[in-house]
């Protein structure tokens, strides 16, 4: 067993104004390594990753260039897809994994897409967060297959959620982006406001200023203003408060890896509502009895939607399979301690010896 590992992480990985799917993912595998007695030193680096400026450059390699030869050294994709020029010069003396939380590409960094190849193919191994993004991850950048690897997230255990009536309190979780699709939702809950709901978005609303602004424009727009509500980012009991007043979780995403929140609703009982996007069909996955725990939609369809969102408010007969069925789900959810045993198997397989 490798009783050390170092671990590059992006320098605002605990600030609770961005929290991220790829920070908690971070954090509770530095725990869960804690807990079974494997040291993560972290290297938590400030800057605009993945675009980072000359200083923040400059200390992302000061700190590889610390590292003894053969250090196991696990880099966040955020920090290390850029910047190939920094990364690649220390990938044949350290025993380098790559974790990319998602490809740079599908948030918008098309550009930053070759830098992105160049940086895994020089890693002895790349770790998706779920086998579509493996899939994807081998065919996109034309990787080895056997140096890629699965590591999807685990979830903490969470209290059955009380909700609210039982059907109108929904709940979005997930930055203002233009990927997580509040414009469609927004679209689709003005299609539906004849009927009784609220709706809680939870999520930091600086990612993308300039369409943080688009949202509220629509909601203003449709005078959904006293329905929809933009949390800004909720971590915490303040989080675990939203998700036990929850019904329903939504998520419109038009392309997501994994689906952090998903598992988390499903860990609260709560059914979820979410795109048929990516690999999000496997994370909701289904009940031990072959049940689904929510409903999918083809994503970027505002009226798909909006029909779903209808069923939901006023099936009352299909409110109560989908609960049954999300906590069903609940049970079969795995931990943090299983993805960090798999991700200690493929950092232990790394080999001994650098080339």
């Amino acid at each position: 067993m490798t009783a050390e590992v170092c671990f590059v992480v992006p320098g605002d990985i605990d600030d609770p104004t961005v929290p991220s799917g790829g920070n908690v993912y971070d954090r509770r595998l530095c725990e869960e390594f804690a807990e079974a007695g494997r040291t993560a030193r972290e290297i938590a680096v400030p800057g605009a990753w993945p675009r980072p400026d000359a200083a923040a450059r400059a200390a992302l390699g000061r700190s590889l260039a610390a590292l003894p030869d053969g250090t196991v050294a696990l880099m966040d994709g955020l920090v290390a897809c850029g910047v190939p020029d920094v990364v690649v010069p220390h990938a044949s003396r350290l025993r380098l994994a790559v974790l990319v939380h998602l490809p740079l590409a599908d948030e918008g960094g098309a550009d930053l897409e070759p830098l992105e190849r160049a940086t895994l193919h020089a890693a002895a191994a790349v770790v998706a967060t779920s086998p579509w993004a493996m899939k994807r991850l081998i065919g996109r950048h034309d990787l080895d297959p056997a140096r890629v690897h699965a590591v999807a997230p685990g979830v903490d255990p969470a209290p059955l959620a009380t909700g609210t009536d039982g059907a109108s309190r929904l709940l979005c979780v997930a930055s203002v982006t233009p990927r997580k699709g509040h414009d469609v939702l927004v679209e689709a809950l003005a299609a539906v406001a004849h009927l009784p709901w609220t709706c809680v978005c939870a999520g930091p609303l600086d990612r993308d200023p300039a369409h943080a602004g688009r949202v509220r424009e629509s909601i203003d727009r449709h005078g959904l203003g006293d329905r929809v509500h933009l949390a800004g980012p909720l971590t915490g009991d303040r989080l675990g408060a939203a998700y036990d007043a929850a019904d329903l979780a939504v998520l419109p995403t038009r392309s997501e890896t994994y689906g952090m929140v998903v598992t988390e609703a499903l860990a609260r009982g709560i059914p979820v509502l979410t795109s048929d996007a990516d690999g999000v069909p496997g994370t909701l996955g289904h009940a031990p009895d072959g049940t689904a725990p929510g409903l999918l939609v083809p994503p970027d369809d505002p009226a798909a939607l909006a029909a779903a969102l209808r069923r939901w408010l006023l099936d009352p007969g299909l409110r109560a399979a989908l609960r049954s069925a999300a906590r069903q789900r609940r049970g079969a959810l795995h931990g943090w301690d299983a993805a960090s045993r798999r991700m200690a198997a493929v950092l232990d397989g790394l080999g001994k010896e650098t080339t």
